[in-house]
């Protein structure tokens, strides 16, 4: 593990000092806002923007190429009450096959960063999983076991009910519905995360989609996002194109953009680099 460079600090000090902070420097949060939990992002891009590659290399992982990124979004995860991600991720991460061919289980892999959540008393791991989808077939996908990680599903309505001939089969899944149709309530979700398993801060792994529609809800407080020193192109590349797939890959930021008066304004919390890459921290300006 390498250490980072920190170019200029300006969030939290810790919670605690441990020497597992040696190799980053302080790394803190505010308190919640009320009703809901500080939600935090964290992402990898390319220099153009580029967030996955699609194909066969369609993981955060491939743009990242960084043993220290990864050792990254495990200190992040130790701060974390849950990790939230879309059910699109978890179901292109599990096509890979890789790690295993049920998909992976979103979990801290260093040990001193799970002795630090430990530490932190912040609980076993959990992985909150959106979806309005009425099709999903938890036998699928190894993180529904819950041997490992807490899992939760937030959905609909709807999708609970579709869900509950498969709960006496995956007694460790938990459903929460928040809204009705064909989109999740995120605003009733996000204060029901809080009311009901006390969760004070949420880190959101994507995808795109995602982290998009809780920009729009103001649902976003900070993103920490990694700079891999390659550039990408947008188009997907002949012969990596899947049938009826999409023909551009994603950015952080996809579906309906903004007006200039409408625009998202962030303040520049930290940054750090490691070789040619480098760790930015953001935080929305709410005034």
């Amino acid at each position: 593990m390498r250490d980072f460079q920190v170019l200029f600090e300006h969030g939290e000090h810790a919670e605690l000092l441990d020497p597992v902070y040696a190799s980053y420097g302080r790394l803190g949060f505010p308190a919640p806002p009320d009703g809901r939990p500080w939600i935090y992002a964290n992402f990898v891009q390319s220099l153009d923007g580029i967030v996955s590659l699609l194909g066969p290399d369609a993981s955060g992982g491939d743009i990242a190429q960084s043993p220290d990124d990864r050792w990254l979004m495990d200190l992040l995860r130790a701060h974390a009450d849950a990790v939230l991600m879309g059910i699109k991720t978890l179901i292109q991460e599990t096509a890979l096959g890789r790690p295993r061919p049920r998909g992976p289980v979103f979990r801290i892999v260093e040990p001193t960063l799970q002795q630090l959540r430990q530490k932190l008393h912040l609980g076993p791991e959990r992985n909150i999983f959106v979806t309005a989808s009425t099709k999903l077939h938890l036998d699928d996908f190894a993180v529904f076991d819950g041997d490992k990680v807490e899992p939760v599903i937030l959905t609909t309505e709807e999708g609970a009910a579709a869900l509950q001939p498969q709960m006496e089969s995956h007694p460790r899944v938990r459903v929460m519905a928040a809204g009705r149709g064909s989109l999740v309530d995120l605003p009733l979700a996000m204060q029901r995360l809080r009311e009901e398993f006390g969760i004070r801060r949420l880190l959101c792994e994507g995808g795109p989609t995602l982290y998009a529609n809780l920009l729009r809800e103001s649902l976003i407080d900070e993103k920490f996002l990694t700079i891999s020193p390659v550039e990408a192109g947008q188009a997907v590349p002949p012969g990596q194109q899947a049938e009826g797939g999409p023909g551009l890959r994603p950015t952080v930021m996809p579906g309906p953009g903004f007006t200039k008066d409408q625009l998202v304004h962030w303040q520049w919390l930290s940054c750090r680099k490691i070789g040619d890459y480098q760790f930015n921290r953001y935080r929305v300006r709410r005034d």
